[in-house]
């Protein structure tokens, strides 16, 4: 029987070398921002849980399904992040944006917030804006060097 196996070597023969390394280098260059990628993801699904974390369901029925469509949308755009980094940190600043709508939403959206509700939406804000923050710092550094 025939040995059809390919060997196993080095690649630095390959008459395609040079091009496949610079594209691993550009595919590698969106990734900058690797770390933050599950953080924001964290973030977005304790933001949607969170109506039920800190027991706000019956006090903030307004709030609740808030909460839930934001943190769901703080999650895609994690798992965006993730997929198609080149295309998707240019969202960054609308994460800073929904940071900070975060923070203010519970006098916003809701009725006469209690400190725990206040405090949970501050600090999942916070977070998220601070994330958003890095992600646009990192996109913009690396568009630069590019």
């Amino acid at each position: 029987m025939a040995d059809v196996s390919h060997p196993r070597g080095d690649l630095a023969g390959h008459p395609d070398a040079s091009e496949m390394r610079a594209r691993f280098e550009r595919t590698l260059g969106g990734r900058d921002v690797v770390l933050v990628d599950g953080p924001v993801f964290v973030i977005g699904l304790y933001c949607a849980v969170s109506p039920w974390v800190v027991h706000f369901t019956a006090s903030q029925p307004s709030l609740m399904p808030h909460n839930i469509i934001v943190g769901v949308a703080i999650a895609l755009l994690a798992i965006g992040f993730t997929a198609t980094p080149e295309r998707m940190y240019g969202l960054s600043g609308a994460m800073c944006a929904i940071g900070v709508w975060l923070v203010i939403s519970p006098w916003v959206v809701g009725r006469g917030p209690d400190a725990g509700v206040i405090w949970n939406n501050v600090v999942i804000g916070a977070l998220t804006f601070l994330l958003g923050a890095l992600c646009v710092a990192v996109a913009s550094r690396s568009r630069r060097a590019t």
